[in-house]
């Protein structure tokens, strides 16, 4: 499991992106991914999964 900061999420549309603790890269995350809800600055885990456009973040949970 990774651990990270959400950096944007925007409910209407049902995406944003996490910024890895220890690498400080950008991950997409899409509402389908999430197990919890979440909102800017929320320390969460999560995994990474391969997406059309590279790494998504998925099974995102606050930490």
């Amino acid at each position: 499991m990774q651990k990270g900061t959400v950096k944007f999420f925007n409910e209407s549309k049902g995406f944003g992106f996490i910024v890895d603790s220890e690498s400080k890269n950008e991950y997409f995350v899409h509402v389908s991914g999430l197990n919890d809800q979440v909102r800017e600055n929320d320390e969460v885990t999560f995994e990474l999964q391969d997406g059309r456009k590279g790494l998504n973040a998925v099974n995102v949970k606050l930490a």
